[in-house]
């Protein structure tokens, strides 16, 4: 089996992918990969090796001071064609935008079709944001990061707020990344708190994919499973010296982020960066979202999530539980769809009924719309 814990990067997004001894075939769809300090000089250099030559930059005001401008005018500098779009904010009781219809519509309404890529300049929502209007209009995409706040970096799906709904659209991921160690370290500390606290929710993640698989025999791969143990093992080493903005130190947030992304395009799953963890953060934003009140950072919720989640596993050992398929089938009939159905209504309100919509479709785990091959996966059931 291939020691992705041991390769480069570079090695990591090879084109020809990896054949594995878990059945699949790994492959990430990354054209160009650099983290590090003052790597943002690159961006003509990634767009070439995309075979591009016209992006459409997408930033939001905080984005484009932070490094927005820069990119503006190192392609400027370079002769490269390109128009730029900021997002305007939505919503006047946030700082945010909102990975919502509203601002990919925006998106796409300003879109120059001249444009061959587009190229996100920014961190969860605007990369978001950009693969949704991507898939959309048939064109790859990239991202120069500004904060290591989120594993989205290379995943091959958008986190987005659906008829106030949180859903996963799975699209495709990013073909560049580029991650400027120097700029990563100036964003606000709790976006780097946020990086720090999806990251540790791998621990959570690989375990959950573990258990399923002894449960359930749900596809399951140690290689990758093993890169992303390799790579919180990196990060914890130097974890101490984030509050310091240690360049270094949030390379190693950064990249143990992306790799995350490629642990997911590598498996064909969200289970080795999402568990358990995830979904508390999920029902917290729709709860929010009902209520018309902010919610926090996603790391931030999903690192909260985290702790609750060891809460569970810590229980479970003092019971001496241990994951069986049996049990878990006796504790499946035992479900009482009315009271859960009570339950949905009672929490999330009015948005219930778009929930419960998705819960009685027949593919419980996933669903596709015959325009444009979109896959959501369920806020409520169990991964694919």
């Amino acid at each position: 089996m291939p020691d992705f814990a041991n390769m480069s990067l570079r090695e990591l997004v090879r084109p020809e992918g990896y054949t594995c001894g878990c059945g699949r075939a790994h492959v990430c769809a990354l054209k160009y990969l650099n983290i590090g300090r003052g790597i943002v000089r690159e961006v003509p250099q990634m767009i070439a090796a995309m075979g591009k030559k016209r992006p459409f930059v997408v930033c939001d005001d905080n984005t484009w001071a932070v490094a927005g401008k820069r990119v503006d005018e190192l392609l400027t500098a370079a002769g490269v064609e390109h128009r730029v779009y900021i997002v305007p904010l939505q919503r006047p009781d946030s700082d945010r935008i909102a990975p919502a219809e509203w601002e990919t519509g925006g998106i796409i309404m300003n879109f120059d079709p001249a444009c061959d890529m587009f190229l996100a300049v920014g961190s969860g929502v605007v990369n978001d944001l950009c693969k949704v209007a991507a898939h959309a209009t048939g064109r790859p995409c990239a991202v120069v990061g500004t904060a290591p706040s989120m594993d989205g970096y290379a995943s091959n799906s958008s986190s987005m707020e659906l008829n106030h709904v949180k859903v996963s659209l799975y699209n495709h991921g990013p073909e560049g990344i580029l991650l400027d160690s120097e700029i990563l370290a100036q964003a606000p500390m709790r976006m780097l708190w946020a990086g720090l606290g999806d990251m540790v929710a791998k621990y959570i993640a690989v375990c959950e994919w573990r258990i399923c698989h002894l449960v359930t025999g749900e596809y399951y791969c140690e290689s990758v499973a093993g890169l992303m143990r390799a790579a919180l093992k990196k990060l914890m080493a130097v974890a101490h010296r984030i509050p310091e903005r240690d360049p270094d130190a949030v390379a190693a947030i950064a990249e143990g982020l992306v790799l995350a992304g490629v642990g997911m395009a590598y498996a064909q799953v969200s289970r080795p960066a999402s568990g358990l963890e995830h979904y508390f953060s999920h029902m917290w934003e729709m709860m929010a979202l009902e209520r018309g009140v902010p919610y926090d950072l996603h790391g931030i919720q999903v690192g909260v999530g985290t702790l609750l989640t060891m809460q569970i596993y810590r229980k479970l050992l003092a019971d001496g539980t241990v994951p069986d398929r049996a049990r878990a089938e006796a504790h499946m009939r035992c479900f009482d769809p009315a009271q859960w159905e009570r339950e949905v209504r009672r929490i999330f309100g009015k948005t219930a009924g778009q929930i419960l919509a998705i819960e009685e479709r027949p593919a419980r785990t996933t669903r596709k719309s015959t325009r444009g091959g979109w896959t959501t996966s369920s806020p409520t059931g169990t991964r694919s």
